[in-house]
């Protein structure tokens, strides 16, 4: 065994790595199986897309309400500033209501009765005489104007229109309106035009004013003859500007 170990021959010999053939793979270089890849995960549903933003609303005018102005002033000023800005409101109010007031106590004070009747004949043919001369407003094209009427054929006891007495209801009309309607006629709102609220006048209205050479029916067996001239009591109740 020495004398194996010492020859020289051994010592001279190189050591040799083993050769490995192109076929064979280093260990080291091993490729590395790839892992494999997980399963697909079930798609999930769509995310719906964010709703639309609400629209800002426009703040409200202070001219709507009012009412933060009577609670700022209560809180700085005490409760007393506060009912007096309700206050302030209320007399536009109040105020409209007091001349109200005033114009039908104003218009009950001038109105008077006629103590002497007097008949006065129009140029168109119409007569009236003066029962009560009103003290309001006289009515204009567009006003509206409630009158209480009562007309008859001249000579018949029969009315064909009657509004007075208890329970009935007056007639309401535009000035300048057509066609007419109820039993009114030209002759009748000719009268009206000179007339004042609370006034009261009898009233013949020959046939041309009236319903002509034709006549009317007004329906409910009430018929009006051809070229018959007419009879009215008419009063005027109230005068107010027309709604719109």
């Amino acid at each position: 065994m020495a004398s194996i170990l010492g020859s020289p021959a051994f010592l001279a010999r190189p050591l040799t790595k083993p050769q490995l053939s192109c076929s064979q793979t280093p260990r080291s270089q091993q490729p590395i199986r790839s892992q494999p890849e997980p399963s697909a995960q079930p798609s999930s549903p769509p995310t719906p897309p964010p709703p639309p933003p609400k629209p800002q609303q426009k703040p409200k005018v202070a001219a709507e309400s009012t009412d933060w102005i009577a609670s700022s002033l209560t809180r700085r000023f005490g409760l007393g500033a506060g009912l007096a800005w309700v206050g302030f409101l209320a007399f536009g109010v109040v105020s409209e209501q007091i001349k109200t007031r005033l114009e039908v106590s104003r218009e009950q004070a001038n109105t008077r009765v006629v103590e002497k009747e007097e008949e006065v004949v129009l140029p168109n043919g119409i007569r009236y005489t003066e029962l009560r001369v009103g003290g309001g407003a006289s009515p204009r094209p567009g006003d509206l104007v409630v009158i209480d009427l009562q007309g008859r054929v001249e000579g018949s006891s029969d009315a064909f229109v009657d509004t007075f007495g208890e329970g009935k209801r007056p007639l309401a009309l535009v000035m300048g309106s057509r066609p007419y309607t109820k039993g009114m006629c030209e002759g009748v709102e000719y009268v009206l035009r000179s007339m004042k609220a609370g006034g009261k006048r009898r009233v013949t209205v020959p046939p041309v004013l009236g319903f002509g050479d034709d006549g009317a029916d007004l329906g409910a067996g009430l018929r009006i003859p051809a070229s018959a001239t007419l009879e009215f009591i008419v009063q005027v109740d109230k005068v107010s500007i027309a709604p719109s």
